[in-house]
């Protein structure tokens, strides 16, 4: 712990980076979080050697913790067929999984949520949930409204894999509030005009986010830690705001049922590069996928993928405003790839930090910067990593061989 000037005047000790720290019952040797990406290696929906090599790289290249993403609740939660969902075959893999990452020194967390308009029907075969059953530009097919029985199932089915996450050995679940999933676009006025109980207010809209969340702390209690992946702002014209966000995140804090937020924005539906600043790949996006799709992203790619200029700690100007009116542990996302911006989310008075892209780029670039705090990511913010994880592969930069 060290005093960092200019901060408070030094009223408070800021921690090291690489000081151990909690979230709730879980302790990590350190405060740097490998983020929930989905990583395109499981086409039965079902643990791979691939996936667990995924999580080991950094594992053994020094995080605390390593985020497996993303585990559907459901069939029709997945955003594709070929990605893990929860059912007690896929226990013991996972549980292999687990193992291993421990093995390597890090504690492991699984990502749960239900993808809900951003799910793929036709790739599923089951047909996607959404607030109001509108038309889906994924799989160019109507979604179906949820009804209020689909929500209690899908509460329950984020506990009961919560639960299943602890028995494969899972130090932590985070739940998926973010990116107009299912539980997002619920929050989102722009996606939700429903005008019964999940509809209209705020605090209707919210209704099952709050549930999913009290759901999972009810079933695992303090077994394992609990966290939520929120959206501070749609990033989108009619969408979740940042003062309807810190409302939300005011009423999980206030309920206890999660031990921190990891503090997102963007819309895999609407809007998915307001997250991924940098880059916006469209040749290669368009050629991952088949026809008809592969025609509508190249027709079309350049305003549904909007390029945002990258730069480092790009989400800090929103996340401060959660800092000064939670009490709640806060996990600082996006743009932190070296010890500059770590220090200066430390500073800032956040807990963690989470890093993508940086270490699908270099799996041990925290031993580098732990070695040595001038080192730079060799990331640069093309995002060409983002098609590719359709094929199973993780950063197009790395050569094959290694």
């Amino acid at each position: 712990m060290t005093d960092v000037p200019g901060v408070s005047d030094g009223a408070f000790a800021v921690p090291d980076i690489f000081d151990a720290a909690r979230i709730g019952p879980l302790r990590l040797r350190n405060r740097i979080i490998k983020a929930a990406t989905f990583e395109g290696v499981v086409p039965e929906g079902l643990v791979t050697d691939g996936l667990i090599d995924y999580h080991l790289g950094p594992a053994a290249g020094g995080v605390g913790m390593s985020t497996v993403a993303y585990c559907a609740v459901a069939p029709e939660g997945r955003t594709q067929r070929g990605q893990l969902w929860m059912r007690p075959e896929a226990v013991p893999g996972l549980r292999r999984l687990t193992e291993a990452v421990h093995g390597a020194g890090a504690a492991v967390a699984l990502q749960l949520g239900h993808a809900g308009p951003v799910a793929d029907a036709r790739s599923n075969g089951v047909r996607a949930l959404s607030p109001m059953g509108e038309f889906s530009p994924v799989s160019l097919r109507r979604n179906r409204a949820a009804t209020v029985e689909d929500l209690e199932r899908v509460a329950r089915a984020h506990a009961d894999a919560a639960w299943q996450a602890a028995e494969a050995g899972f130090d932590a679940v985070e739940i998926h509030l973010g990116h107009n999933y299912l539980a997002s676009a619920f929050l989102s006025p722009r996606l939700n005009k429903r005008t019964d109980d999940y509809g209209g207010s705020l605090r209707n809209r919210a209704r099952f986010s709050l549930a999913v969340a009290a759901a999972v702390r009810h079933k695992v209690k303090d077994r394992i830690a609990v966290t939520a992946k929120l959206n501070m702002t749609d990033g989108v014209r009619g969408g979740l705001t940042v003062e309807d966000s810190l409302q939300v995140a005011a009423w999980l804090q206030e309920e206890g049922s999660v031990d921190a937020l990891t503090l997102t924005a963007g819309s895999s539906l609407l809007n998915p590069m307001y997250l991924f600043r940098g880059g916006a790949p469209v040749k290669e996006f368009a050629a991952r996928f088949p026809q008809p799709q592969r025609l509508g992203i190249r027709l079309a790619g350049r305003s549904f993928l909007r390029a945002y200029p990258y730069e480092p700690l790009f989400l800090l100007e929103h996340a401060r405003r959660f800092r000064r009116e939670l009490t709640l542990p806060l996990v600082l996302l996006g743009g932190v790839t070296d010890r500059e911006g770590m220090d200066r989310a430390m500073a800032e008075g956040f807990e963690f930090v989470a890093m993508a892209r940086a270490l699908l780029r270099e799996p041990g670039l925290i031993h580098r910067i732990r070695s040595d705090s001038a080192t730079r990511s060799l990331c640069i913010h093309c995002n060409r990593c983002m098609p590719t994880i359709y094929t199973g592969t993780h950063c197009p930069l790395i050569p094959a061989a290694t």
